[in-house]
């Protein structure tokens, strides 16, 4: 049985307190900017020399400098809920990501990973305190207290107005406050009940052990949330992430969002394992658990890549303006964040986890993991920021913002995560792969 140890639980509560204070006093310092601190800012960017539109709504309306500052206000005070938004997205998603990665392993029957159901349990756990979070963010969004969605302005769909979008009237059908706020729900709460579902069927196939119905109805459990996960994980790829700007579209958008968070779930398994096996906690972990989930954090980083670079070619070669948008706004506003990312989501992994041998590293394969986990919030960084807050990101109060988002949402992953391993058996003794899973031993 896992002991959630004082100073781990003390560890969570300071990264919260921190991130709290941090997130408080980059808030504060937002507020606290002027009209013509931001026309200040707007004509330092304009001077520089690049003018590329980092979202499709500089492109529409008029083009006067009211209209310019008009918009850089927004952007300039998008930098709180852009700077949540991202951070608590991208936990969500990686929760849910591992509860399918769960979900997979009991749909194929598979054996190894038996040993580290009460680890994907734990993490699935933080699941519904996450989407709490995300609801908050809607709740703000469609109130209109913040701005990180263009299309829920009104007047971008009334045919009368100055700034009418006849894009987004055509897509009026689907980009609504009303059905918006219905799936995110749906969603969410459908998560956050197959999170518990899973986890109570779980314990009912320990209490009764032989009880081959039991684990029967845990199978088809699992097989229900693949389906809703399929479709769940999609369509909040369009609402939360690409909607941002709502004129661009990609049909690899969606499995590049979610294989980012399926690579960091896996990166934070592996975390996890190793540290319950240090603490021994876990002793029938071994190095070909270890080296199988290694595979599949190589494997995830190179699928993320092939989406990534897919996706970017497609977009490049037809050179649709409002498209290419996408990418030379970032070019230009976030060449040290955009392009960089690809060394830490895919050359370091290509070059240090190719080795069979290098993945039954406890050292190697968990460092990696950190990497990858960074990489990866990187990447979310990168799909949120651009269009929420444009080229004026490089503050000091976007960094307090985004360190302070970071702390918070990372000690509450943390807190909720140990704290539901601290209730859980950490053996599956009513597992009929249980035995499968201890003797496991990798072939080559």
């Amino acid at each position: 049985m896992y002991s959630f140890s004082p100073k781990l639980k003390s560890t969570s509560i300071i990264l919260l307190v921190a991130g709290l204070v941090l997130f408080g006093i980059g808030f504060f310092m937002n507020k606290g900017l002027s009209t013509e601190k931001i026309g200040e800012m707007m004509e330092a960017v304009h001077a520089s020399g690049h003018n590329a539109p980092t979202h499709s709504s500089e492109m529409v309306g008029p083009q006067d400098h009211a209209a310019h500052l008009e918009h850089a206000e927004l952007q300039v005070h998008n930098q709180p809920l852009a700077a949540i938004h991202f951070v608590a997205v991208f936990f969500f998603g990686v929760s849910c990501a591992v509860l399918f990665f769960y979900c997979i392993q009991h749909a194929a029957h598979a054996g190894w990973p038996i040993i580290i159901t009460r680890v994907m349990e734990a993490i699935a756990s933080y699941i519904p305190y996450g989407g709490a979070i995300l609801i908050i963010l809607m709740l703000l969004n469609i109130f209109h207290q913040g701005h990180l969605f263009h299309w829920m302005d009104p007047d971008l769909t009334d045919p009368n107005s100055a700034h009418f979008d006849v894009i987004l009237f055509e897509k009026k059908r689907f980009l609504n406050i009303p059905f918006y706020a219905i799936r995110t729900f749906i969603y969410v709460l459908g998560a956050s009940f197959f999170s518990w579902k899973l986890k109570a069927q779980s314990k009912k196939v320990d209490d009764t052990k032989s009880d081959k119905v039991e684990y029967q109805m845990l199978y088809r459990w699992a097989v229900g949330y693949i389906a809703f996960f399929g479709f769940a994980s999609a369509a909040w790829a369009w609402d939360w992430l690409m909607s941002i700007d709502p004129h661009w579209y990609s049909t690899m958008y969606i499995w590049y969002s979610m294989v980012s968070c399926l690579s960091s779930g896996i990166a934070v398994i592996i975390l996890l394992s190793v540290y319950l096996k240090k603490n021994g906690f876990l002793p029938q972990f071994n190095d070909n658990h270890l080296h199988d989930l290694g595979v599949f954090l190589f494997a995830t980083s190179m699928l993320w890549t092939y989406t990534w670079f897919a996706q970017f070619m497609l977009y490049w070669y037809a050179n649709v303006p409002e498209e290419v948008n996408y990418f030379f706004g970032r070019f230009q506003h976030y060449g040290i964040t955009f392009l960089p990312m690809l060394i830490v989501n895919f050359l370091l992994p290509l070059l240090v986890l190719v080795s069979s041998s290098i993945k039954r590293n406890y050292k190697v394969v968990t460092t990696m993991a950190v990497v990858v986990i960074l990489g990866h919030l990187l990447d979310y960084f990168n799909m949120v920021m651009p269009g929420t807050v444009g080229p004026y990101w490089n503050t000091p109060e976007v960094f307090l913002l985004v360190v302070g988002a970071v702390l918070f949402v990372a000690g509450l992953f943390m807190f909720t995560v140990l704290s539901a391993l601290a209730k859980l058996k950490l053996i599956p003794t009513g597992n009929p792969f249980l035995h499968e899973s201890e003797i496991y031993e990798y072939p080559f």
